[in-house]
């Protein structure tokens, strides 16, 4: 890692608090409370027990079948690898979708590392010579690939072997949305998890950068519609890399980017809107971070802006929108102004995961957007976010 994840690192003066794993029964005396406010400073998000994932995945048998399945899933995984050489694009991209199937569901480290050459080179012919969707599987992939070798030698040589691919899609107009919007995610996934160079950080916030600022010129609510998608990815995937972005570069970032993120809470789309408006959130979080008092040259029209969108009752716009929009933007608006950052609680069985500053939302929200909270991915996803928040030395 390029810099200790700022999931993991306090606050300047101590006030944020610690999250990480703690036993279910120090947060169960408040939780039922937490659940009846939708909107409480304090909400709650549930995943399904280990226990009952343990026990789905027997499917009724005993632990002697559960060695028999895990057998005959890596048959099944080796016929989907062997598939990605495939002469037809039908046979390729159904394989690319059942892997990515299984590497968001089970933990597969060990026949993954096995196979990482094989796979790194079948997926960089994927990305090269494959069009639309084909791109966008590989792209996917290779992002889960990445969480689940995690940090270490073989992920940052997977990475470093196919983020030129990726930029080169995503840099590029004529590709398809689909394929440029995962290369988006895969490249911000992948940096974040493998990068221990911060050339390779900065490089990757760069290119990110540039794709989403040209949303920002073509005055954010103006650019096409099939193209918020992306800007939506690449935003996210550019906040992600944020998280762990040497100190030294934030104030010139914020400098930077703050007015563009501006032109984008005007977007037609509320998904970017809220994007932009998270981001700016976690910008000030780190800011503050190296200066406390830390005050915006323009914070009259920034402050304007998050109320509008805090209390936007425009009847043009899906009930639904507009309640998700007023909760993100009071909780954005709220931090911004100087407040605490709303505290969520995640629980995986007995154990609770506190998600109590921006940069941990943004962390818990990447990972969870490409394992989900399924049954079978809940194990997955609570293994990559132990080692996202352990402190790197």
């Amino acid at each position: 890692m390029p810099r200790a994840r700022k999931g993991s690192a306090p606050r300047k003066g101590g006030q944020r608090r610690r999250g990480g794993a703690r036993s279910s029964a120090q947060a169960d005396s408040g939780s039922s409370e937490d659940e009846a406010a939708s909107e409480a400073r304090s909400t709650t998000s549930d995943c399904p027990s280990l226990l009952s994932t343990a026990a789905e995945d027997s499917l009724g048998g005993d632990a002697v079948d559960e060695q028999g399945q895990q057998e005959d899933l890596e048959e099944k995984l080796k016929e989907y690898v062997d598939c990605l050489t495939d002469k037809s694009a039908k046979t390729r991209q159904g394989a690319l979708e059942n892997l990515r199937l299984a590497l968001a569901s089970r933990l597969l480290p060990d026949f993954l590392l096995e196979r990482s050459l094989t796979l790194a080179d079948a997926l960089e012919k994927c990305l090269k010579k494959g069009k639309g969707e084909e791109q966008a599987l590989a792209a996917a992939v290779l992002g889960l690939l990445c969480v689940q070798l995690g940090p270490g030698p073989k992920s940052e040589e997977l990475f470093h072997s196919l983020q030129p691919l990726l930029v080169s899609v995503l840099s590029d107009g004529t590709a398809s949305p689909s394929a440029r919007l995962h290369c988006a995610s895969a490249l911000g996934l992948g940096c974040y998890v493998a990068a221990a160079d911060v050339q390779d950080l900065v490089s990757c916030l760069t290119c990110l950068e540039g794709v989403f600022s040209r949303s920002c010129g073509a005055g954010g609510s103006t650019a096409p519609a099939s193209l918020h998608g992306l800007f939506c990815a690449t935003l996210q995937a550019w906040a992600l890399l944020l998280t762990i972005c040497p100190s030294t570069h934030i104030s010139h970032i914020l400098d930077r980017q703050l007015p563009r993120l501006l032109q984008l809470l005007s977007s037609e789309t509320v998904n970017l809107r809220i994007a932009a408006g998270e981001t700016i959130a976690l910008l000030f979080e780190l800011a503050r971070d190296l200066e406390e008092d830390l005050i915006y040259e323009d914070m009259d029209a920034l402050y304007s802006a998050l109320r509008a969108l805090a209390t936007d009752s425009n009847k043009h716009r899906a009930k639904a929108d507009r309640r998700r929009q007023r909760s993100t933007f009071r909780a954005v608006l709220h931090f911004v102004e100087g407040g605490e950052c709303e505290e969520e609680t995640v629980r995986f069985g007995l154990e609770v995961l506190y998600v109590d500053s921006w940069a941990r939302r943004r962390i818990y929200a990447a990972f969870k957007a490409v394992l989900g909270t399924t049954s079978y991915s809940v194990i997955s996803l609570a293994w990559a976010l132990c080692w996202c928040w352990m402190p790197q030395p």
